[in-house]
């Protein structure tokens, strides 16, 4: 979009915080890029230039705008709309890949070179991957100055520099300023962060409609790890260099963000992925827009607009979950995974009490005993199944998977039908495009809006939904009257409610 030059001037001049992410306007006299909603006073059209990423901007000489902080906008929704190789390679920048093993690591990850690696993202986002790590690291260490007190070569290496001498000449080329003269802009008095724990604001386009996104988050919480307690999700973070805990809080402009950690380094890694739950940098302009066009979808995106996908912060986990919901309630399946759990999961101590364990690993889950989950015998060969493909690696539903490549495999595995598998899309993929058109509430859904009722019809007319069919998905469950559409209660005991019993395809 950078490249349109007409479109990024009044984006820029009317202050529409829809393109935040989308690009970076640079300014030619003054040296500095800035989102295109920055409160200034636009500068002269002659002196502006426009970079498809803050790392584009800083290699360019920029230096990030102090009012409008363009690191910290909402990223690009290309990221999560697209399966190609920029937008895998971006996710796995996000999720740290850079800081734990370098190009050649990222490489490996994406089956690519690392020359074309590095002529792809140059190409598309100017700058090539050990630059956009640079970029996520200076956006880390500002967070960590101006929200903790830790000593600075803490945060240096905490934010993934290799040496203080590269931690502080980078702060001062990306923000004009010292490390030390960051911190002191903080204001005097604000109480310092508590050990190990972090206070953020997670921002998102306008409009969020948060009702279906944490209702289904809390309606379906597994006990010890997930839980819905005094207005906030709460959950435990399995992450590169330990363990996590966050809670996560609707606001009308922000999320509220809470972080306890047992290694900074994992502060990018828990963001990128807590935005990835909660699909924070999706567009809803553009989905809202398409959808609407169906006079059957319209008024439903009309009353509720901004709807986002309800997504996991480790797809592993899911799948597991996935498969221990087949044909059973939702209640029935948490039982299921709580005792999973129990057995399995990792312990974790939790500051705030109510959280007990990480859900397990696939290699615990590898030593499980079937007998002791009271399922089918078809449905624990279906677990097993996926628990073996998981450990030896043949199924890949980290962050950087190519989606077309994961659905044809988990297509192969017995007990993987076209529900399980677009449901893993739908969530733990991240593809905006998948669709469950058996799905029961579906069904229910197309039946009172005048929707064709077959899987095959309704199929054919969600076509035209497309790229958006998983955002269509979350405007037809919502028509019918189950947890996981209401936002649950904000007192301090309240915990995920229990459904009633459904058949394959009504638990979501």
């Amino acid at each position: 979009m950078h490249t349109d030059f007409d479109t990024c001037v009044r984006a820029v001049q009317s202050k529409d915080a829809r393109f935040d992410g989308w690009f970076f306007t640079a300014v030619l006299t003054t040296r500095i890029y800035c989102r295109p909603s920055c409160p200034v006073v636009p500068p002269k059209v002659e002196n502006m230039t426009f970079y498809p990423s803050a790392a584009a901007a800083q290699q360019a000489g920029f230096r990030a705008c102090k009012r409008c902080r363009p690191d910290a906008s909402p990223g690009s929704p290309q990221w999560n709309e697209r399966a190609d190789l920029v937008a895998r390679a971006m996710r796995l920048i996000a999720d740290g890949v850079m800081d734990r093993a370098g190009v050649p690591g990222l490489a490996a990850r994406l089956g690519y070179s690392e020359r074309q690696i590095e002529r792809q993202l140059r190409a598309e986002l100017g700058a090539g991957p050990l630059a956009l790590a640079r970029a996520q690291r200076a956006q880390t260490a500002r967070l960590l100055i101006e929200t903790t007190t830790m000593p600075m070569g803490e945060v240096a290496f905490a934010a993934g520099f290799a040496s203080i001498r590269t931690f502080n000449e980078t702060v001062r080329e990306v923000f004009a300023l010292s490390p030390g003269e960051l911190r002191a802009r903080v204001a005097k008095g604000r109480p310092a962060a508590t050990t190990g724990m972090i206070t953020l604001r997670l921002p998102f386009r306008r409009p969020l409609t948060p009702d279906n996104l944490f209702g289904h988050l809390a309606a379906t919480a597994v006990p010890g790890v997930e839980e819905w307690h005094d207005g906030a999700y709460r959950r435990t973070l399995r992450l590169p260099h330990g363990t996590g805990i966050v809670a996560l809080r609707p606001r009308p402009d922000h999320i509220g963000c809470q972080l306890w950690l047992a290694d900074w380094r994992d502060l990018a890694q828990a963001i990128s992925r807590c935005r990835r739950m909660l699909d924070l940098d999706a567009d809803p302009s553009a989905v809202d827009a398409l959808l609407s066009q169906d006079p059957l979808l319209a008024p439903l995106v009309a009353k509720a607009p901004g709807r986002r996908v309800p997504r996991v912060a480790d797809g592993p986990e899911f799948a597991v979950r996935a498969v221990l919901g087949q044909q059973i309630s939702t209640a029935a399946a948490r039982t299921h995974a709580g005792r999973l759990v129990t057995a399995y999961g990792e312990p974790v101590t939790d500051p705030a009490g109510g959280l007990t364990h990480l859900f397990p690993s696939a290699e615990a889950l590898a030593d499980h005993d079937p007998a002791e989950l009271a399922m089918p015998q078809s449905r624990k060969a279906t677990l097993a199944g996926l628990v073996r493909a998981l450990v030896d690696g043949e199924l890949d539903l980290d962050v950087g998977s190519d989606w077309r490549r994961t659905r044809a495999r988990l297509a192969e595995l017995p007990g993987f039908g076209p529900w399980t598998v677009e449901t893993i899309a739908m969530r733990a993929l991240g593809d905006p495009d998948a669709f469950l058109p058996t799905d029961l509430g579906i069904r229910y859904a197309a039946r009172a809006l005048g929707l064709p009722t077959t899987p095959a019809a309704l199929l054919r007319h969600a076509a035209a939904w497309q790229p958006w069919r998983s955002y269509a998905t979350q405007y037809l469950w919502a028509t019918g009257d189950h947890p996981v559409n209401v936002l649950p209660p904000s007192g301090p005991t309240a915990r995920p409610a229990a459904t009633s019993p459904s058949k394959k395809g009504a638990s979501r």
